[in-house]
């Protein structure tokens, strides 16, 4: 049996577990933009700090800055705090431990929006989608999902308190008595708890009833309009969550696992003075301060480890008790504002949490009952009230005791400070029901100068679409153009390479040319100094050749002169001869041996000349040709009477007429060869773009045949090596210049393209 026992009582953890601090800051609101309030918050959620800057905007410089467990920045969602700070706790309420999470901080930062947060319209969304759900919502729809996942039998109970001035209520009860109190005893079987009487816990099955309670709970809690916040709730209100799980023991046998979730949601810690509370609601506020300083006193005894912790001082800090340095897992989220006119109560709140994270726990697990111990404990308390009914059915009459006259008392009391409380709200009600007149003038007024305005810019709009449709047709009708002009261009520019290629062709060829000219003007000017030179002795062989003619001219004469005496004297003087013949054969021999040396000396001569002037017709040959005038009629005289009386003096002249054309040959230089003419083929006629009235008019046919076409702006870009630019002008010619750029050499060909 002892064995049993001490398999069933919880397990302390050897060393404590500080208490998990997170600060969320919340982005700004209406009212503080309006205040034209600066920011004076950074939040490093890396780096886990917070820096608070009181000497100005933009200024580093008297910066305080606090470390936490978590930071989350204004941007954070609704589902990064819960996944960073509940989830993980959720799974040690299902251990069975007892776990505390509290919201604290200034009214209308967050605290409020953090733990309840906001139902979407959107019923399907799960816990983890919801983009609004707050921590309380959350929680219980995981719970649902992780209990039925296991597959044990399990029942969720939750329960709502207020704690307002002091006072606890019951914010799910099912009696109409708001007013109706509770009273807070010390739990025998737990020295650091305490038992709510008559507080109701009411089974939940699903998140939608989870909302129907949470909207139950709001429409009793107390709240009152500061100027903080217009509907800032003026209580502390704790919403737990109970599961009781059933398991199975090797031995058969059934347990109940017990754990338990706190939510609270702190009222606002801000100062009279900054909420603008006046006579009750002063009050009020200074019970609240009360409570939260009483709470502050525990964190700061608890750091200090002092020996008495003043819990009892507040009906908050002996509810918390057990979560504030006992065996509850506990975690703070501390709410801040970022604007610099809440940067006292900013700074109040990180000190704040700042010390609770310094407090130490020891969390343990809940001792689990066996099924028996469960029904027991059910059945002594059922026979406790049944004693208690049978006690007031035997009463007679309408007697009540003095214990009830003064609760009726009291209720009464407080009845008529909830009607007192309700004139100042209505009254404060009125006056915001006249503001909110006034401001809906004030609208009303500016809506109408906002219809005005829309109107009128509808109007404009309206012109200016017609303007824009009128504009784009005008850009695809140009567009249209531009792509005539882009495929002229692009066949120009095909036409364009292909001339390119002929000049290069006939620049080579004019090279050649080139160089011909200049091998030929120096083979004509050699060839002139030639001639030249010819010239000069030809002149000199005649004029010799003339001489010598003249000079034996009239030898030849007198050698025929003589012949014909002497044919005369011999055919006279027959008989003389015949007669006298020993003595004329002599003389006769004698002369004629003369004659024929005279003679066969003179052919020598004559045979002399005819080849110098041979040789000298050779040489100059070309020369000649080119002057037949000067040479080839030249007269010479006594020449033919020379050349008939010795025929084959002809047949010299020619022979050497053919040795001097081969030393002409060789003397006079050639030019050279001239290149091989070229037929080049290219275009003789440049494509040329239709005007641009005859463009428009053909795109417009096809828009009425085929609406769809469009064209895109994009700009046509050539390669890098060649540089293409088109101007068109309406209805005028136009001309594309195209510049290419190639191995150096930079050609510009114009073409004038259009009409």
């Amino acid at each position: 049996k002892m064995s049993m026992q001490n398999s069933y009582t919880s397990k302390r953890e050897e060393k404590g577990k500080n208490i998990q601090v997170v600060v969320r800051c919340r982005p700004f609101n209406v009212s503080e933009r309006k205040a034209n309030s600066h920011n004076v918050i950074d939040c490093e959620s890396v780096k886990k700090e917070v820096a608070v800057r009181t000497s100005g905007p933009g200024s580093e410089k008297g910066a305080k800055k606090y470390t936490f467990d978590m930071v989350f920045g204004p941007s954070a969602k609704q589902i990064d705090v819960y996944r960073s700070v509940v989830y993980p706790i959720l799974d040690e309420v299902i251990m069975g431990y007892n776990c505390t999470i509290f919201a604290y901080g200034q009214t209308g930062s967050g605290k409020t929006f953090t733990m309840e947060g906001e139902r979407s319209q959107n019923e399907q969304y799960t816990w983890e989608e919801d983009p609004l759900a707050g921590v309380i919502p959350r929680t219980l729809h995981q719970i649902f999902e992780k209990l039925a996942a296991q597959g044990t039998e399990f029942s969720v109970k939750v329960s709502l308190l207020e704690i307002y001035n002091e006072e606890l209520f019951d914010l799910l009860s099912p009696s109409p008595d708001v007013s109706e109190r509770l009273q807070m005893f010390d739990d025998p079987r737990n020295k650091r708890g305490v038992i709510i009487k008559g507080l109701e816990e009411i089974s939940v099955h699903n998140k939608d009833e989870v909302y129907q309670i949470l909207e139950r709970g709001a429409a009793k809690r107390r709240t009152a309009a500061t100027l903080m916040n217009a509907y800032s709730s003026r209580s502390h209100s704790v919403f737990s969550i109970t599961i009781h799980m059933k398991e199975t023991t090797l031995d058969g046998e059934e347990l109940v696992k017990i754990g338990k979730l706190n939510l609270v949601d702190l009222a606002g810690s801000e100062n009279i003075g900054r909420s603008g509370a006046v006579d009750k609601r002063a009050r009020e506020a200074g019970n609240i301060n009360q409570s939260l300083l009483t709470l502050g006193r525990v964190i700061t005894a608890l750091v200090e480890r002092t020996p008495h912790v003043p819990y009892r001082e507040s009906k908050l800090t002996r509810i918390l008790q057990d979560s504030l340095g006992g065996r509850t897992k506990t975690s703070i989220i501390a709410t801040i504002s970022p604007a610099s006119i809440n940067v006292e109560e900013t700074l109040s709140t990180l000190d704040y949490a700042c010390r609770a994270k310094n407090i130490m726990n020891k969390p343990e697990v809940n001792q689990k009952l066996t099924k028996k111990a469960l029904i027991k404990e059910y059945t002594e308390e059922i026979e406790r009230l049944k004693r208690d009914l049978a006690s007031a059915r035997e009463k007679n009459g309408v007697y009540i005791s003095a214990e009830s006259y003064e609760a009726m008392q009291s209720k009464l009391t407080v009845q008529e400070e909830f009607i007192s409380d309700y004139m100042e709200k209505i009254s404060v009600v009125e006056e915001e029901l006249k503001r909110v007149n006034e401001l809906f003038v004030d609208n009303k007024k500016e809506f109408e100068e906002c219809v005005t305005q829309l109107q009128n810019k509808e109007q404009v709009l309206q012109e200016t679409e017609k303007d824009l449709e009128i504009t784009k047709n005008k850009l695809a009708e140009e567009q249209f153009v531009l792509l005539a002009h882009v495929q002229t261009e692009e066949n120009l520019y095909d036409t364009a390479n292909e001339l390119l290629q002929s000049v290069q062709d006939s620049t080579k060829d004019v090279s050649g040319l080139h160089a011909k000219l200049d091998r030929k003007k120096t083979v004509e000017f050699h060839n002139c100094k030639v001639q030249e030179s010819f010239e000069k002795k030809m002149d000199d062989l005649f004029n010799e050749m003339q001489q010598k003619m003249d000079e034996h001219h009239p030898l030849i004469f007198l050698s025929g002169d003589l012949l014909s005496s002497n044919a005369t004297a011999f055919g006279a003087m027959t008989s003389t001869v015949v007669t006298s013949f020993a003595s004329i054969k002599e003389t006769v021999s004698s002369e004629v041996s003369r004659s024929l040396h005279e003679m066969l000396k003179q052919d020598s001569l004559t045979a002399q000349s005819v080849n110098g002037v041979q040789r000298i017709m050779v040489s100059s040959q070309g020369v000649i040709g080119t002057c037949p005038e000067k040479f080839r009629f030249r007269n010479l005289p006594n020449i033919l009477p020379c050349r008939e009386s010795n025929p084959g003096l002809s047949l010299d002249i020619l022979y050497y007429k053919n040795s001097l054309s081969q030393i002409l040959i060789a003397v006079l230089l050639i030019s050279g060869t001239t290149p091989k003419r070229r037929d080049y083929s290219y275009s003789q006629v440049l494509q040329k773009t239709e005007p641009r009235d005859y463009l428009i008019d053909q795109f417009r046919k096809q828009q009425e045949e085929e609406p769809h076409i469009t064209f895109n702006t994009d700009v046509f870009v050539q390669e890098e090596s060649v540089s293409e630019q088109v101007n068109v002008i309406e209805n005028k010619p136009f001309y594309c210049v195209i510049a290419f750029l190639h191995k150096k050499t930079h050609y510009v060909l114009p073409f004038g393209v259009g009409e």
